[in-house]
């Protein structure tokens, strides 16, 4: 059972992740969050921002974990303590985040419109990843270093097709659910809104300003009695 869950389950999810992502890219479904920004906007902000910030950090901790063990392992002391810390500052806001999103979702009868049950599966499953993480963060801690020691190993036996499920096998019940956790959601992600983070839109970040010309009067425009008829840009 140990290695039907840690060793072949992860392929499992990889090539599910893999080949969904391709289909669903080939056959014309949108790689979009499909943003529900238009039908409600404060409460997406002041819970948007600090989920997707909170698991950004998250995830790149884990990543930088696995590629530079040594780094995470010559940690210790106060800026162990530091480190632990704010990692689990930003795993709060990330949860803190996700269940205001799934509240609003929950009560917003436009949004409920909207929301699927596959919307509602993913939100529950992060939420239980995000939760069962804090508690081993909290339960079981200095996990940077144990992390390094430990899950490092694995991770690279899978990737490197030679997968490694003793150490796996002998960690506390908390961990493996974690692990089975993160593989599950890396199976459903082409069939979820998160397929949206393949098509990140990094070129916002270097391409040039879009300059926005006002040829309106605006205050005329603004002006609820004003027909939208009223007048037209005067570069048409």
């Amino acid at each position: 059972m140990d290695f039907l869950l840690f060793g072949a389950f992860p392929y499992v999810a990889l090539v599910m992740f893999l080949v969904g992502s391709i289909y669903r890219y080939k056959t014309g479904f949108k790689y979009s969050s499909l943003s529900s920004q238009f039908l409600e906007t404060k409460k997406l902000f002041l819970s948007s921002v600090p989920f997707h910030v909170g698991i950004l950090v998250v995830l790149l901790g884990h990543l930088v974990g696995f590629l530079f063990p040594s780094l995470f392992l010559s940690i210790g002391g106060e800026s162990l303590v530091t480190f632990e810390i704010v990692a689990l500052s930003f795993a709060f806001a990330a949860i803190v985040g996700l269940i205001s999103l799934f509240i609003r979702r929950a009560t917003s009868e436009r949004l409920r419109m909207v929301t699927s049950k596959m919307d509602v599966l993913i939100e529950l499953l992060l939420m239980a990843q995000f939760i069962i993480g804090i508690w081993i963060a909290v339960e079981l801690r200095w996990g940077s270093t144990w992390y390094a020691s430990n899950m490092t190993p694995y991770l690279q036996s899978i990737w490197t097709l030679t997968p490694d499920v003793a150490a796996i096998s002998a960690m506390p019940l908390l961990i493996q659910l974690h692990i089975i956790g993160a593989f599950l959601i890396v199976f459903l992600i082409p069939f979820t809104r998160l397929v949206h983070f393949l098509v990140m839109p990094l070129h916002y970040i270097t391409r040039p300003h879009q300059i926005v010309t006002w040829y309106w009067d605006k205050k005329k425009i603004r002006d609820v009695n004003t027909p939208w008829t009223i007048t037209e840009p005067k570069n048409n």
